[in-house]
């Protein structure tokens, strides 16, 4: 099941956090950061890059102080990194993924 949640910043905007499947189909769950004006916005974000069925629903995982700095200091406000594995990896701009999901 994927988890996620959000927190919102005292300018009004939010700071999105999701667990989902790899687009890539690999089998591994990505972590997405979304800053945007509110959640709405943050989820139609994903799902104009084809991640069609993002749904949020309750707070079970919101992001934590680290990821919220990452994601407001990346000029997207889009962040993706693997979920899984005992070293946490580099916050990736949302590109890096879709390049490689894209078939050959």
């Amino acid at each position: 099941m994927p988890g996620g949640g959000f927190c919102k910043l005292p300018n009004g905007s939010v700071v999105v956090a999701l667990s989902l499947p790899s687009p890539a189909g690999d089998g591994t769950t990505v972590r997405f950061l979304v800053h945007a004006a509110n959640r709405a916005r943050a989820l139609t974000r994903l799902r104009n890059l084809g991640l069609r069925a993002v749904y949020l629903r309750g707070n079970a995982a919101p992001p934590t102080p680290d990821e919220v700095t990452a994601v407001l200091h990346h000029p997207d406000g889009l962040l993706w990194r693997a979920d899984q594995g005992t070293a946490p990896e580099l916050w990736r701009p949302i590109r890096a993924l879709l390049r490689s999901a894209r078939p050959a």
